[in-house]
Parts: C-alpha cells; sequence; structure tokens
C-alpha cells in the first residue's frame, strides 16, 4: 500500500487537492491515514503527557475534597519541575522576564486584585484607571505624542484578540461606510496566524501575498491585490517567524493613497522598537508617527514583562475604535456592552500590567532592550560562523536560521533533547530563537551556541535518526495541501484534553 501522505507531496497542488478528498472518502486510504496518524501522535505522546504515571489523574470531582495544603505541595513539585528550563535561558520567548523579584512583585500584585473584574466598573473603578492608563503609556510609547489624531485603544488577553478586534473594526466599518459584504484584508505571507483566524471568524477575505528575498512584505505585490473590497493591509514589526520588519512606512503610504487602513502587528516589537534606534540600530519607523498607520497590536505581556495576558490594541481615532465594541440594547438581562470579545475578565491581569509598566518605566525598558539587542547580535554573529547554518533575512531579536545541507529539524530534535524548547517554523523550514532577558543573564548565549554546534555535528553523525517533531514539521512543510496536515493538528489538541 503506497504512502498517501508522500504520494500527495509529489503530485501538483490541483490534483493533490482531489486526492486529499478521497482520501476522507476511501475505506482503504483513510484506515492508512489513521494509520500514519496514529503513529505520529504515538511519537509525541510522552512528551503532551509527562505526568500521566507520576500524579493523580481526575477524570470526575473527587467523592471529598483534598486539603489545600496536599494541593499547594503538588503544585510546588510542578513549578519546581518547569521553571528550571525557562529560569535558565533554555526557552525561545514565553517568558520574557523572569526575575524572581519582579514575578514575586507581580504576583503580590495579582493577589490583590484577584476578585476584580473590569466587566463590572461600578464595583471596581480601580480596573477603568488600570486600562485607560496601560492605553495611555503604550500609545505614547508608539507615537502617540506626533500623530495628529488621538490614538485610543483597549486592552486584552493577547496578540491574537488584539488582532481578531482591529479585523473585526475594519469589517465592521467596511461595511457601514461601504456598504462591503465581503471585505478584504491584504497581508504577507509572512504575518501572524491569529489574521488567518480573524478571517475566519469573521468572514473576512484574507488575501495572503508574497515576501522578497530579504522576507519583508512585498509591496508592489501588496499593492496588485488591492481592490475596491480592501479595507485594511497588514505589516509586522517584526514578524513573527523572521523577526524581519516590514516596509512600513511604504505600507502605510501605500494604504494612504487608496484610502484603507494599515494595521501594523507590533506584539513582539512595541517595547523594544522605540528605543532601537537611539541605540544604534537599524530600524525603521513603524509606528503611529506615520500618518497612514491606523492601528497596532502591542503585547504587553511579551517584552512589556506584564503577566500572561494581556495586550493593547490601539487606534487612530475613536470612530474606528467604536466598531470593535459589542452592544446590544433589547436583552432582558439589561443593557450589555463589552469593548473586547470576552465579558467577564481577570481584573487582576490588567492591574499586573498596569504595575509592570509603572514600576519598569522608559529608563527601565531602554536598558532591557539595549541587553537583549546586543545578546541577539553576538547569537547572530555566532550562528552565520556555523558552516551549514545560514541566517535568515536581517533580524535584530528574534533570529531565524535554516541550513541548505541538513534537516533543520533534525537540529531542533537536537535542541529539544540538549533541553532547548525553540520555535519550528515552515517554508522556508527553518527554527528561530526570540532572546529574551533570560538570555542576556551570564553564560546563557554561548551555552545556547555550544549546544547549537553541538546538535550540528549530532545531526551531521546521524541524519536518518526517528522520533520528536521533525516527521511532523517535515510533513506539513512537504505537503502542497495542509488538509491533512491541519486535521492531525487538531488530534494533536484532542490529545491535550485526554485524561489517562
Amino acid at each position: 500500500m503506497p504512502d498517501p501522505f508522500a504520494l500527495l507531496g509529489r503530485l501538483p497542488p490541483s490534483l493533490a487537492a482531489l486526492l486529499e478528498a478521497a482520501l476522507h472518502r476511501v475505506p482503504l486510504l483513510r484506515r492508512q491515514l489513521e494509520r500514519q496518524y496514529e503513529a505520529l501522535l504515538a511519537e509525541l505522546d510522552d512528551a503532551l503527557h509527562p505526568y500521566r504515571d507520576k500524579l493523580p489523574i481526575y477524570s470526575r470531582l473527587p467523592k471529598s475534597g483534598r486539603s489545600r495544603e496536599e494541593i499547594l505541595a503538588e503544585m510546588r513539585e510542578l513549578q519546581a519541575l518547569e521553571q528550571r528550563r525557562w529560569r535558565e535561558g533554555y526557552v525561545s520567548g514565553a517568558v520574557y522576564h523572569g526575575d524572581p523579584a519582579h514575578i514575586d512583585f507581580l504576583n503580590q500584585v495579582y493577589a490583590l486584585n484577584s476578585q476584580s473584574n473590569p466587566l463590572h466598573f461600578d464595583l471596581w473603578p480601580s480596573t477603568v484607571k488600570y486600562e485607560a492608563e496601560i492605553v495611555s503609556m503604550t500609545a505614547h510609547l508608539l507615537g502617540a505624542d506626533h500623530a495628529s489624531d488621538p490614538i485610543v485603544g483597549a486592552v486584552t488577553s493577547g496578540g491574537t484578540e488584539s488582532i481578531l478586534l482591529a479585523m473585526r473594526a475594519y469589517r465592521d466599518r467596511g461595511r457601514a461606510e461601504r456598504g462591503l459584504k465581503r471585505p478584504r484584508v491584504i497581508a504577507p505571507v509572512s504575518a501572524h496566524a491569529a489574521f488567518d483566524k480573524a478571517a475566519d471568524y469573521f468572514g473576512i477575505e484574507l488575501v495572503r501575498t508574497p515576501v522578497g528575498p530579504d522576507l519583508r512584505a512585498d509591496v508592489e505585490a501588496m499593492a496588485a491585490a488591492i481592490n475596491r473590497n480592501t479595507v485594511a493591509l497588514v505589516g509586522s514589526a517584526p514578524s513573527f517567524p523572521h523577526g524581519v520588519i516590514d516596509p512600513i512606512p511604504e505600507l502605510a503610504a501605500l494604504a494612504q493613497a487608496h484610502g484603507v487602513g494599515l494595521h501594523v502587528d507590533a506584539c513582539l516589537g512595541a517595547f523594544i522598537l522605540p528605543f532601537a534606534r537611539e541605540l544604534g540600530y537599524d530600524a525603521p519607523e513603524f509606528d503611529f508617527r506615520l500618518p497612514g498607520v491606523t492601528s497596532m497590536s502591542a503585547d504587553t505581556h511579551k517584552y512589556g514583562y506584564a503577566a500572561k495576558g494581556t495586550s493593547v490594541v490601539l487606534y487612530r481615532g475613536e470612530a474606528l475604535r467604536r466598531y470593535q465594541y459589542y452592544a446590544i440594547a433589547d436583552w432582558p438581562g439589561g443593557l450589555y456592552f463589552s469593548p473586547t470579545l470576552a465579558g467577564s475578565r481577570p481584573g487582576a491581569l490588567s492591574a499586573a500590567c498596569w504595575a509592570a509598566l509603572v514600576s519598569i518605566g522608559e529608563e527601565g525598558y531602554r536598558a532591557a532592550a539595549a541587553k537583549i539587542l546586543a545578546t541577539a547580535r553576538l547569537i547572530r554573529c555566532w550562528i552565520e560562523q556555523i558552516p551549514e547554518l545560514e541566517v535568515l533575512g536581517d533580524p535584530l531579536f528574534v533570529i531565524a536560521f535554516a541550513s541548505p545541507s541538513l534537516d533543520i529539524y533534525r537540529v531542533l530534535d537536537a535542541m529539544s533533547a540538549r533541553g532547548w524548547s525553540l520555535n519550528g517554523l515552515h517554508r522556508p523550514p527553518a527554527i528561530h530563537i526570540a532572546v529574551t532577558l533570560r538570555h542576556t543573564e551570564p553564560g546563557v548565549a554561548q551555552r545556547f551556541i555550544e549546544d547549537l554546534r553541538a546538535a550540528v555535528e549530532h545531526v551531521k553523525a546521524h541524519p536518518a535518526e526517528k522520533g520528536g517533531m521533525a516527521p511532523v514539521y517535515g510533513m506539513a512543510a512537504s505537503l502542497p495541501m495542509h488538509g491533512v496536515v491541519e486535521e492531525l493538528l487538531r488530534r494533536v489538541v484532542d490529545a491535550l484534553y485526554k485524561v489517562e
């Protein structure tokens, strides 16, 4: 029986699509696919369920509740097991600050505000203060002082929600002001997957355009994709995969010329790029200093060093922001409105975000940016000295690298075996490391490059080693159609929720 995955990979996309549909209808082929899924998931099972044989499993409520002391002791044990890698800098992104004193401070702030809920602003007006000031501080960091219009926004749960809300605002403005039935958003292929999610959720036509050899958005390709239904363009500062900054000034001019919006996804760069140029790095303008920039997303829970669960979405003017709100006036439960996707929200996270911004201040963020940018420059230089690897694009602090001679996903697995948690990329196959304050600690960058050299040598000596994520990424990179891989990913999510 031929391998259907391999067969799909040898066909042109149009024929592969037909075969892919057939795979799900023909019992024999379906069983073959099932065996492939089961084999790949079996290889991932231990990583997905490391505590299966070590801790009690609860598939239903216990008859009697356990003691709080016992529960806390168990959680402390898990914390001790899981914090070593990020504390010691073995992780790309994920934990961006990590200093124990900073974490303890945020935990104290959270505890003081643990019952607050911004939905009930009459009970907790403190959350109104915190969120309004978070938005204002972020806006002024991103060029509000130089904008002719007021820069306004909202606090969200993360970058994905910030992007979802911005895309919904453009969709609804296009519907209300231009009568559009199928609003179009144009984004380079490197823009975050949250734009695909927004298009799927909100019925937006998302047109993905190619990037240039430098992996930045191709402005001419984006211009060619603009039509009468276009409501917004997208640029990244920097892009998540490759850490390069799209040509935002050119995109802003293009958006202005066509009377459409430009959303700049600065989830990664908002708290570093404003300081990069004054620190001597080549960082183009990317924010509200450019008149064509009409919205931005900025993650306070990344390089803003807030607790996980906050981001900011910003708009040029209140009129555009109002399109992200939800309000209903005829519900029997009363008048209902919410600024973001959620109704009830944890006010403690907003309080912790505010506390992080105010306690660190502009000088603290500038100093952190200086350390991160210097460490990233060093890591990039070292990677470029490894003959089997090549750095992609011209990154500042998120460094992607590929290999013309090795299976880069085997290198990823070899780094995982050495304790590292890095990000696998594809189209093209690559790995990236998002440099954080954890990597600026003494010896961490050196350990990374030493382990990377060792991983490359290991893959050269063992090119056909099995297991890990390499088969999954390899399959995703080789298939012209995505349905088979997306089905596998859904099964991975199923496995995450499996109690056994």
